[in-house]
């Protein structure tokens, strides 16, 4: 119950903080968000989690870049 309300209250803050940001940032944000996840319910090491997570967020810039356009 506590874990959930923590999820809640952590997604209302990133959904509320990329109000400024550029299509290329928010896929950056949410994409490093989705690479971090993964690889943490992946069972990953510290090293593995992190570069997932930097993975998913060039990936995400690059695709939120492209779709700004």
């Amino acid at each position: 119950m506590i874990r959930t309300g923590l999820t809640m209250l952590a997604m209302m803050g990133i959904l509320c903080g990329c109000e400024n940001m550029s299509s290329g940032q928010k896929g950056a944000v949410a994409g490093g968000a989705l690479g971090t996840g993964i690889g943490m319910v992946a069972g990953g090491s510290f090293g593995q989690v992190v570069g997932a997570g930097l993975i998913g967020g060039a990936v995400g810039y690059v695709g939120g870049s492209a779709l700004g356009r």
